[in-house]
Parts: structure tokens; sequence; C-alpha cells
């Protein structure tokens, strides 16, 4: 799995836990991705392929080749 080269974000993990919440054997691990694009961004003056997500994208930590 890719992380963002900017903000270093990965894969974020949790529990799943069902609606009744009654018993502990309804719990489950959970795993959630980050929304990370593959994209060009100037770095100086070359253009370079970066892993980076889209609240970097968003936010315009990063210029765009």
């Amino acid at each position: 799995m890719a992380r963002c080269d900017i903000c270093d974000k990965g894969m974020m993990f949790g529990r799943k836990i069902s609606i009744t919440r009654s018993q502990v054997s309804r719990r489950a691990l959970a795993s959630r991705k980050p929304n990370i694009r593959k994209v060009r961004v100037l770095d100086g003056v070359t253009p370079k392929t970066m892993h980076v997500c889209s609240r970097c994208l968003r936010s315009g930590e990063v210029k765009r080749a």
C-alpha cells in the first residue's frame, strides 16, 4: 500500500462494532485506506511522479505539473 509522500499518511486501523453492541465477539478489525493518487508534481524545475493524498492536493501543498 502506498503512503503519501508529503504527509506520510498510510493505512488506518480500527474496529467495526455492530449496531447492537451487545457482545465483544461481534467486533472485528477494520482497515481504512487513504485516498492516494499518483500525480506528476513540479519539484523545482523538473516534473516528478509522487504519491499524494487528496487532502494534500486539495490544500495546495503540491504544485501539479
